[in-house]
């Protein structure tokens, strides 16, 4: 994994690529709790029936759907962790890029469906902590990438 800080600069040129990534992940994730969900009911039809004959080719094509899925997942979100980007939460797909803000640790937060990166947290903080970056906080760091 890179280890780096981003300014909002750099984070806002690689969102695009990171968006389209982290919509390949959600769609993978939700294809694998898709088969999950196909192989639990077979699991609950065997059961109710006391034993009832499976029909193993269906079986085995579920089991490998949620496979592949979660293959593909993996992969999304190793490209995602090798840029340095911190995927929090596949669910609301939601990332963080580290960053410096006064000297301190920091995430850039942003949300799929945001227009920007517009917000940000101390690392000891989550979701619910997040701030707006002010425009003073916003041209600092861009004067700072500038020189």
């Amino acid at each position: 994994m890179q280890e780096n800080h981003f300014d909002l600069r750099q984070a806002e040129e690689l969102l695009p690529e990171i968006e389209g990534l982290l919509q390949a992940a959600i769609e993978c994730k939700r294809l694998m709790d898709e088969a999950g969900r196909e192989q639990a009911k077979l699991m609950e039809r065997i059961v109710r029936m006391g034993g009832v004959r499976v029909d193993l080719p269906e079986a085995l094509a579920v089991k490998q759907r949620k496979e592949d899925a979660l293959e593909r997942l993996r992969e999304h979100i190793e490209v995602v962790q090798e840029y340095g980007v911190l995927i929090k939460d596949l669910d609301i797909g939601l990332i963080d890029f580290p960053t410096l803000i006064g000297g301190r640790e920091a995430y850039l937060c942003w949300k799929l469906g945001e227009t920007g990166i517009r917000h940000w947290h101390y690392t000891d903080e989550g979701f619910a902590s997040r701030k707006p970056l002010d425009d003073k906080l916003i041209h600092a760091r861009q004067r700072r990438a500038n020189q």
